[in-house]
């Protein structure tokens, strides 16, 4: 008898516990940075993500996104839609393909994409964008705010 072991009904919830933990991991990498936000219906890979610096500078919010090795005219795409800024490229690689004789290759070719929250009231036709140096830089004008207009209280 010393061979048998107690069976616990909270063994049959054992697929639970695992459904659980991964339900906890999946919203924990959803919180990673570039983990990035779901794009297309699906999350991107930390490396399909455009890299963005974003900070003010006079009145307006400038995005610098790392896109080196792309031709702006014919790989890089940019749009606004619901109030969000997205901004897509793509790197093709070289159409011929030498054996050179690779040692260790991290270059990464491919589609790349990042979708930015706009503040609430730019004028998508405000916004401008330039390339130089492998950066994208893109200005969003400070929406313009009317002042607080107070309103008065009739009594009855």
């Amino acid at each position: 008898m010393a061979g048998l072991i107690k069976r616990e009904p909270r063994a049959l919830e054992a697929p639970d516990v695992f459904d659980r933990f991964d339900r906890l991991f999946e919203d924990w990498s959803r919180m990673l940075p570039f983990r990035g936000t779901p794009l297309f219906g699906r999350h991107l890979l930390p490396e399909e993500v455009i890299r963005v610096d974003e900070y003010h500078e006079d009145g307006a919010l400038v995005v610098r996104a790392d896109l080196p090795g792309i031709d702006p005219d014919n790989d890089v795409t940019l749009t606004v839609s619901d109030g969000v800024l997205h901004i897509e490229a793509e790197r093709r690689e070289e159409e011929h393909k030498e054996d050179k004789g690779y040692v260790h290759r991290e270059l990464r070719y491919g589609s790349f994409a990042r979708a930015l929250q706009l503040p609430e009231g730019v004028a998508e036709s405000d916004i401008v964008a330039t390339y130089k140096d492998g950066i994208l830089e893109i200005r969003i004008p400070a929406p313009t705010h009317e002042p607080v207009k107070k309103i008065a209280i009739s009594k009855s």
